[in-house]
């Protein structure tokens, strides 16, 4: 018996497979969009170094180290981030953002000639109308901005990559002008942005729809990859993510914990989470919980109790009915039937477990799996003892709780 043959799974069987089971590349944006959240805190570069460490861990392929235009703090941790990657020799590609202006750009081009590491330049631009008149820029300016950011850029001879900011607001024609140029000037990316997190799916795959169509009849589909930036203001940043996968992106970019300007960006370790589960990651991901929760201690950011995966309640379950399936699985000394019997995520892969606690909705059976647990005794005094306690409360019981009625009956 094994997996297939209990589980009937409609996201690959039928009309549509999202996404299509192909390699696609994940960028970190953690500590540089990340943490322009006004709620979190920048943490000190030893955090950091920790950060990258397990984001190599778990396969990211490249990180934003931070904006080094931003000033002399930014210049010294993106520099010591960048030798960190080289020392240690980590499988990550580093990376820095960047205005599209020569004050942002000049610290990159230096950072990567003082450590000997070609360090990505991302360099972003404003492109929607409404930006646009607010600023009181037109076609011309940012046209010329491009040239010579992108420019810059390859003379120097680092990885170029130019970013349209608000991308799905704007108008077809600018996009066209602006990615014209940045081809011309010989950029090898081109990032998309929903900056303001507007896109729904369907506005995520007619925007990289257009993009391929575009390199394409410039015959330069092969030679400049995609990639998709999201925000999460409508809650889309995730589904928008393996959208633009399923369209064509060859990257996606995400911070962890979905922190970032706002409401944030597209988690990072949900994308990876869902990659895994669609066959798409092959990377061991066992470690994507200590990335995770090194996250939230260095960014002062608080993991919800809901939260998918890596909350503490996404695999604790209380309720009777649960438990006994949970438990039945274990006694035909299946773990894998035991990791899927209630879960649509497999606890193991990314370094959790199933866990049955013990509360007003528990059955008997709930008891005695957490005594046996726990090395006590599961004699039937001790199970009703504490079966009493649980359905005399409005919640689960602590372990300080059960211990305290299985001492008053052992005492």
């Amino acid at each position: 018996m094994n997996e297939r043959d209990v589980i009937h799974d409609w996201n690959v069987e039928g009309h549509a497979l999202s996404p299509p089971m192909r390699r696609v590349e994940v960028h970190d944006e953690t500590l540089r969009d990340g943490i322009q959240c006004p709620s979190v805190v920048d943490p000190p570069i030893e955090r950091k170094f920790e950060i990258v460490r397990l984001l190599a861990s778990v396969g990211v392929d490249s990180v934003n180290v931070g904006l080094p235009g931003a000033g002399p703090r930014a210049v010294a941790d993106c520099m010591r981030l960048v030798e960190l990657i080289r020392d240690e020799k980590l499988n990550i590609r580093p990376a820095c953002a960047a205005r599209t202006h020569a004050n942002d750009i000049r610290p990159i081009i230096e950072i990567s000639e003082k450590t000997g590491v070609p360090v990505e330049a991302m360099m972003f631009l404003g492109s929607s109308p409404i930006r646009m008149y607010t600023e009181g820029w037109d076609e011309d300016k940012l046209e010329q901005m491009t040239r010579d950011a992108v420019r810059m850029a390859k003379q120097a001879g680092i990885p170029a990559t130019f970013v349209t900011e608000d991308t799905v607001r704007s108008h077809p024609r600018t996009l066209r002008r602006l990615f014209s140029a940045a081809i011309e000037e010989g950029c090898e990316r081109l990032v998309l942005c929903d900056t303001v997190g507007h896109a729904t799916p369907n506005g995520v795959f007619n925007l990289v729809h257009w993009t391929v169509d575009l390199l394409v009849g410039y015959g330069q589909r092969d030679n400049v990859k995609l990639d998709w930036h999201g925000h999460n203001d409508r809650g889309h940043a995730l589904p928008n993510a393996l959208y633009a996968i399923e369209a064509g992106c060859e990257r996606v970019h995400g911070c962890v914990l979905g922190i970032g300007e706002r409401v944030g960006n597209t988690s990072l370790d949900q994308l990876l989470v869902n990659l895994k589960l669609l066959g798409v990651d092959k990377h061991d991901l066992v470690r994507l919980v200590d990335l995770v929760n090194e996250v939230s201690d260095a960014c002062h950011v608080p993991i919800p109790y809901n939260y998918p995966v890596f909350g503490t309640d996404a695999f604790r379950t209380g309720t009777g009915v649960h438990a006994a399936a949970l438990i039945k699985a274990h006694k035909r000394g299946e773990q894998w039937l035991a990791d899927r019997v209630y879960s649509g995520v497999v606890a193991g892969w990314f370094g959790r477990t199933q866990e049955i606690e013990i509360g007003h909705q528990s059955g008997e059976s709930n008891v005695r799996w957490w005594l046996k647990q726990h090395g006590i005794d599961e004699s039937d005094t001790i199970v009703k003892a504490v079966f009493d306690a649980a359905k005399s409360t409005n919640r689960m019981l602590s372990e300080a709780e059960i211990l305290a009625v299985v001492h008053g009956v052992q005492a």
